[in-house]
């Protein structure tokens, strides 16, 4: 398991280079693997299309990164979040 919770409210202790899963939407029309490489570059990644939204205008994707600390995990979350419509 990468992570172990305190249910104090404490931060997540991550055992690092770990596999980090982003959920993340996109407006459909967009070149999601173009998009997703240009954030990760040459990491080591694996991007799955999940499902589409109801009017097909959204597309979720699990994108999964192999990360070696906390400053690069957060970094892909904000390059990811300025370029998606929501991730998670």
């Amino acid at each position: 398991m990468a992570s172990i919770c305190d249910i104090n409210n404490q931060k997540p202790t991550i055992s690092y280079p770990v596999f980090w899963e982003y959920k993340v939407i996109f407006d459909a029309k967009y070149d999601v693997k173009k998009r997703v490489l240009d954030i990760v570059g040459n990491r080591e990644h694996k991007l799955v299309f999940s499902k589409f939204s109801k009017d097909k205008k959204y597309a979720s994707y699990n994108v999964n990164v192999l990360v070696f600390g906390d400053e690069e995990r957060l970094e892909i979350f904000s390059a990811l979040k300025h370029s998606a419509k929501f991730v998670l």
